[in-house]
């Protein structure tokens, strides 16, 4: 198979600076050398353009930076729906997590164009499931999964001509462990399948994985996995954006890649939230490599 890389310096989104550069913190860490490890040919397509933040300006407190990060996604929709298209895989290397707007939209394209029906695994300590009637801080990555899923700003649910992108019984979130209160409303009303940390401490996560497959792929054909590195603890990924103690650990997440990585479904990929500027030495950025190389079929025997 084909890897397409897309760099996406997505820094609109969210209000902490540096996450602009995690695309080139994920290509200093080797990621394209690891992928060609494990047999496939992979292709580095460059950055999508975004414009410098300091040459914007916020017209709606409540959806900053809206109209920019709108068309800069759909630009990168266009190259997750050609790479697709191609049948090669996607992948894309952020940026906050308002990248998935663009990606999931592309690769619904596709499925569309395909006859096939998208599914959405999200892993991620917050849920980005508010709307500009919820949001208490007006970041788009925090809107991400909910205008993906059919609810909040029709600049933001229409984006790319069409929506929903996915269907809220075929997306399933992952390691959530912070959440605002109407944001869980929003969860509620859209009917999305959560797992929160606590489920994982009770469960294990092997079992969570188990479930979330077993529901999410009888129901799909094509798998977009849509990982923030800041589902990690911070003891393990620091240089993330919104660190929240309690994460997942190491090998849990890894785990969680196999398991996807077994299953042959998955199609599509984005990596949001790698922040060098608040990282130590690239760690953070060589954690997300090595659990991307998981995902995509690396195996410790």
């Amino acid at each position: 198979m084909n890897i397409d890389l897309i760099g996406f310096p997505m820094d609109l989104g969210a209000d902490r600076r540096g996450v602009g550069m995690g695309a080139a913190a994920l290509r200093i860490a080797g990621i394209k050398d690891k992928l060609a490890d494990l047999g496939y040919a992979v292709d580095d397509l460059g950055d999508v353009l975004v414009p410098n933040r300091e040459d914007q300006a916020v017209n709606n407190v409540k959806l900053k930076f809206m109209p920019q990060i709108a068309e800069a996604s759909r630009n990168l929709a266009q190259m997750f729906q050609d790479s697709l298209m191609q049948n090669h895989l996607p992948l894309c290397l952020g940026g906050d997590h308002s990248i998935a707007l663009g990606s999931i939209a592309g690769l619904a394209a596709a499925c569309r164009r395909k006859g096939m029906i998208p599914g959405l695994i999200w892993i991620d300590a917050h849920p980005d499931a508010n709307t500009e009637q919820t949001t208490p801080t007006g970041n788009i990555h925090g809107m991400a999964l909910s205008a993906s899923l059919g609810l909040g700003h029709p600049d933001l649910v229409q984006l790319f001509g069409f929506g929903p992108k996915i269907r809220p019984e075929n997306c399933t979130v992952i390691g959530v462990r912070s959440i605002d209160p109407l944001e869980k409303e929003n969860l509620q009303q859209l009917g999305v399948t959560v797992f929160t940390m606590t489920d994982i401490d009770r469960m294990g996560i092997g079992a969570v994985i188990e479930l979330v497959l077993n529901t999410v792929c009888p129901r799909s054909d094509s798998l977009h996995v849509s990982f923030d590195l800041d589902a990690l603890d911070p003891s393990f990924a620091p240089g993330v954006g919104t660190p929240v103690p309690g994460g997942l650990t190491y090998r849990e997440a890894h785990l969680i890649m196999e398991a996807i990585a077994e299953t042959h479904m998955m199609v599509s990929m984005d990596v949001a939230e790698v922040n060098p500027v608040l990282d130590i030495r690239n760690q953070s950025a060589e954690v997300a490599a090595g659990i991307v190389a998981s995902c995509l079929g690396k195996r410790i025997f």
